[in-house]
């Protein structure tokens, strides 16, 4: 069996996640690793080539994007003009119809497929929102998540001026509104008035409640725990007050990672052009042969 060779751009907490998933999944190997600093190699990547460009790598047929959200517009254009498929996590909810259209026309030009917001939220749940929406057309889809850890938010936080590190966890208060709990550490010289001011700015936290507050350590705060909470309760056909509720506690990374590899599968049985998940058909994100999965799953 010719296995899928898959690279991974970007070796942060997702990046590792992709490194497990890609070594347990029976028709995937690993192409190589891309950093910012190809020199930077830690024990579990020393059989893996690790360079700083897609392009030093051989034989590519997917590049996995876990790389921070604002960047994923750059690498993905950058590696479809090459003709390789890309995956990515993208997960700024209302920037996913402005990025599918940028990447289809690149994808298309070059023969290439991007399957973008590849996580579990957007991603995964955006599935079940869907299959919801099939089986109560007509109704409210509450979607709660945490208590956790937000890698975006975290990420988004991190690149503001002043922030040494950050923590960004996401409180549930119910019907789908949030709180965000923001923890940072302030570079020295920097004032943590002016730099909360800035996160509150910034785009992820405008439209939430957001509370940012000053610790000596994040990494005593750090867990990688997430989950969400879907409700859906509607109509269906003409029958009323049907309930549906779906739920998950998960380790936020680790879904992620897993859900990019099954979708980076998925993306070679494609046409050419860029996709979300609820535009893939379910079975071809599974490793096996079709008939047995159908057998096994119907």
């Amino acid at each position: 069996m010719k296995k899928i060779r898959a690279a991974i751009v970007g070796y942060g907490n997702i990046g590792k996640y992709v490194l497990e998933a890609l070594e347990a999944a029976p028709d995937f190997e690993v192409a190589g690793v891309v950093r910012r600093n190809p020199n930077d190699v830690p024990a579990e990547l020393k059989a893996y080539t690790v360079t700083d460009s897609v392009a030093k790598l051989e034989q590519v047929d997917v590049a996995i994007l876990a790389t921070p959200t604002r960047q994923v517009e750059h690498f993905a254009k950058e590696i479809l003009a090459m003709g390789i498929n890309t995956v990515d996590s993208f997960d700024i909810h209302g920037g996913i119809v402005e990025l599918r259209r940028s990447l289809d026309e690149v994808a298309k030009a070059h023969n290439a497929v991007s399957v973008i917001s590849a996580g579990w939220d957007p991603g995964t749940d955006s599935v079940v929102r869907a299959l919801l929406e099939a089986m109560v057309p007509k109704g409210i889809t509450y979607t709660n998540f945490g208590p956790g850890m937000s890698m975006g938010h975290t990420v988004a936080v991190k690149a503001i001026e002043g922030v040494k590190a950050a923590l960004s966890m996401t409180i549930p208060l119910g019907t789908g509104v949030h709180r965000r709990m923001v923890y940072i550490e302030v570079k020295e010289g920097y004032d943590f008035k002016q730099v909360a001011a800035a996160i509150k700015a910034d785009d992820y936290f405008a439209h939430d409640e957001t509370h940012v507050m000053q610790v000596e350590s994040v990494d005593n705060l750090l867990d990688m725990g997430h989950g969400v909470n879907l409700v859906r309760k509607g109509v269906s056909g003409k029958t009323q007050n049907q309930l549906i509720e779906f739920d998950m506690k998960i380790n936020n990374p680790a879904l992620t990672a897993q859900v990019l590899v099954s979708v980076a599968r998925a993306s070679l049985k494609q046409q050419p052009g860029a996709y979300t998940l609820i535009e893939l058909p379910i079975i071809d994100m599974l490793y096996g042969e079709k008939e047995s999965l159908i057998k096994r799953l119907v």
